[in-house]
């Protein structure tokens, strides 16, 4: 029972996103009231580390304040809907903010919607007619956009993953499947596809402290290529350490009592690989895969007592807005 409401991402994210406040004070790991209780009743080891809540979603924030597309960039004229992610809708919309301010800039013209949840956490429980009925309902809502000439853009590998891959596999027969999945890319492979054929804008500057690139299982799985390092190595005279290893989260499995601490042990190469690279705990961590992000740095900070300071960018197109100096980038 417990991990079915787990696995009800937009519903959760609901609840989260209203309470925002209340949720966000109760999901801090040092809260020892609450972590505690989280723990015995649901299962949520109190030392992982959750993600927080957005005050509000994506899609209602991408509304009240839209960007309008730079008529001097070579892509100007493309068009992109950008599928916001359970994630970046309701946990961290820096991801989706950093993704339509650096296309905008680029030249895209973006919507952002979020019809349902792709699915995956129901994959993970074997539920097969909900990860069907979720497929077909995004479908629905993206293709007309596809139908119009508009790219489709997922925020997050698991998402576009399930949206290429997963989804033609378990509705081998729907056509409209099919067609969404040949028009969908990963929001690193779009940047990549925009500066290998019209070419990106001039003027990205250095970015003068380390970065570890973790490249997500999920976006290797794709069979793509590591987009998002190559993406980042656009960005003049910077550091970028690149790991092509798992993290060791595996979505809930992650975070449940019994597996977090397998799951940080499983992760131990990726940490010291980052520590390493970033003795002082300085410069950015940066996963496709935001909630491996959160599991590298607890495991890196973690490691011997070391403290880094807390992350300001979680996803590596943030870097790319941040080089930019587009409003919205991280610090």
């Amino acid at each position: 029972f417990i991990d079915r409401k787990i696995a009800e991402t937009d519903t959760n994210g609901k609840l989260g996103t209203t309470f925002s406040p209340i949720a966000n004070w109760a999901c801090q790991k040092d809260n020892k009231l609450t972590r505690p209780l989280m723990e015995k009743v649901a299962g949520i080891d109190a030392k992982a580390e959750l993600p927080k809540f957005n005050p509000k979603s994506l899609v209602a924030s991408a509304k009240a304040d839209p960007v309008a597309a730079n008529t001097d960039a070579p892509a100007h004229g493309r068009k992109a809907v950008i599928y916001a992610t359970c994630f970046s809708n309701w946990n961290d919309a820096s991801i989706g903010e950093a993704s339509r301010r650096l296309l905008a800039h680029n030249g895209v013209l973006t919507e952002v919607v979020h019809p349902a949840c792709c699915g995956m956490p129901k994959l993970e429980l074997g539920d097969l007619a909900e990860v069907t009925k979720r497929a077909k309902e995004i479908a629905a809502a993206l293709l007309p956009y596809v139908d119009k000439g508009w790219d489709v853009v997922a925020l997050v590998p698991s998402c576009a993953l399930m949206m290429k891959f997963e989804w033609p596999l378990i509705v081998p027969d729907d056509p409209d499947i099919k067609r969404l999945a040949d028009a969908t890319r990963d929001v690193s492979e779009y940047v990549m596809e925009i500066a290998k054929n019209e070419g990106l804008v001039e003027g990205m500057k250095p970015i003068d402290v380390p970065v570890t690139l973790h490249i997500a299982c999920h976006a290797r799985a794709q069979n793509m290529g590591a987009k998002a390092a190559e993406m980042l190595r656009l960005i003049p005279d910077s550091s970028i350490n690149v790991v092509e290893r798992c993290s060791g989260h595996g979505g809930a499995w992650g975070i449940k009592k019994g597996t977090f601490e397998i799951g940080m042990k499983v992760g131990k190469p990726v940490m010291r690989n980052t520590a390493k690279h970033d003795p002082e705990g300085a410069g950015y961590v940066v996963s496709e895969c935001p909630l491996a992000g959160f599991h590298i740095r607890q495991g890196v900070e973690e490691m011997d007592g070391r403290e880094t300071p807390p992350p300001t960018a979680a996803h590596p197109i943030q870097l790319i807005a941040k080089a930019y100096g587009l409003d919205g980038a991280p610090d």
